[in-house]
């Protein structure tokens, strides 16, 4: 009925050397943390290519400095987006409310302290930033 397994398995027996390398789930965590980091990163700077503010100044300065710490010094890349319009801007504060939302996740299941807060920080502000301009526009 089946047909036998004619390649090595990738499974190994428990104290047995494999042939690829492995990370550890904290490894994998903060590749993943720092993923998510850099991404709220970049959608934070496309906001503040539009609305620049001493608040999203501080929020990027910070993103940086906690992507850096989690890829071992090794900082992201940066270059400033085109000016997008107001409805946009709304949509980027949506997007980078979720990308913090996640990074929040990954920093909570990992007891990143430092990144949960900047995290829950960053949702609270670009929530409030989504409210008032949907305010605004009604």
């Amino acid at each position: 009925m089946y047909e036998p397994i004619r390649t090595k398995s990738v499974h190994t027996v428990a104290g047995t050397p494999s042939d690829f390398p492995h990370r550890s789930r904290e490894e994998e965590l903060d590749i993943q943390l720092a993923g998510h980091l850099a991404a709220l990163l970049a959608v934070t700077d496309e906001i503040r290519a539009v609305a620049p503010s001493a608040d999203l100044d501080t929020a990027a300065e910070r993103l940086t400095d906690q992507v850096a710490r989690l890829r071992g010094g090794s900082t992201p890349v940066r270059a400033p987006a085109g000016a997008p319009g107001e409805t946009r801007l709304v949509t980027l504060h949506r997007r980078a409310h979720d990308l913090a939302g996640r990074a929040l996740l990954v920093a909570a299941s990992r007891a990143d302290t430092a990144a949960a807060i900047l995290s829950a920080e960053r949702m609270d502000a670009h929530a409030a930033a989504t409210e008032a301009r949907e305010l605004a526009a009604h």
